[in-house]
């Protein structure tokens, strides 16, 4: 399992992945969901993924060894809504060739993927790419994905970021939706990727990698948590009986 969060704001682009595939009793697997590609000048691109790590391994290979050469591919697409094209065009070819039929041995061939960035010409842009090829953009009035398991970060995000939010701020509220996730999920755990995008730098992401003896993330989550308390001793309790 695994949780992704991307959001398209009015400063930029915010981005957060953690790195978890498995979490047994005898075995904790870790693999990187953020993929960069980069054009300094031209293009900034950031891809995460969830889903079957088979699957989305090889469709980000296949967009690496792309890259650059003949074919048409995400560094030589004309537009964000172009390259999501090719990405989804991708996965269904990947999933077609490793599991024509369907489903073998109950086994989900299927993976989701979130395309966000910007290419000169236009705004950045942010997109959510289904198992089947087919995608949604971000807008002002939803500016944000979630892909993996995303249920126990959403009522934090629902609630904070808009369009407007500030990339400081999203910044806080994607770690906080992570440690909400990690708080109810094992499943979901360290380290976080980190890369926020300011809108028009067409430059390399500023990334981080949030490891567990990170003190800024264990001091944002003591005080989240304090706060909550805080505030909940602070609500008028009802009277019982009394309705």
């Amino acid at each position: 399992m695994t949780y992704c969060v991307a959001m398209r704001l009015a400063d930029g682009l915010v981005f957060a992945s953690d790195s978890r595939t498995n979490a047994g009793f005898d075995q904790i697997s870790t693999f990187r969901k953020m993929h960069v590609f980069e054009k300094p000048g031209e293009r900034e691109l950031v891809l995460l993924s969830a889903g079957n790590l088979a699957t989305s391994q090889s469709v980000i290979s296949l967009l690496e060894r792309r890259a650059g050469t003949d074919v048409h591919n995400v560094l030589s697409s004309a537009c964000m809504f172009e390259t999501a094209e090719i990405v989804g065009q991708t996965m269904r070819e990947v999933i077609r060739r490793d599991n024509p039929d369907g489903k073998v041995g109950h086994v989900d061939f299927s993976c989701s993927l979130i395309l966000g960035g910007q290419i000169r010409g236009e705004e950045p842009r942010l997109f959510n790419i289904y198992p089947e090829g087919n995608f949604i953009e971000a807008t002002q009035e939803t500016p944000y994905f979630q892909i993996g398991e995303s249920k126990y970060g959403k009522p934090i995000m629902d609630r904070v970021v808009h369009y407007n939010t500030p990339l400081d701020r999203a910044y806080q509220c994607a770690l906080i939706s992570f440690d909400s996730t990690m708080k109810s999920n094992l499943s979901v755990g360290m380290p976080i990727d980190v890369a926020i995008y300011q809108r028009d730098a067409l430059k390399p992401c500023f990334t981080e990698q949030i490891e567990e003896d990170s003190r800024y993330f264990h001091e944002l989550r003591l005080q989240w948590h304090e706060g909550i308390q805080v505030l909940f001793n602070q609500l008028q309790p009802p009277v019982l009986g009394d309705r």
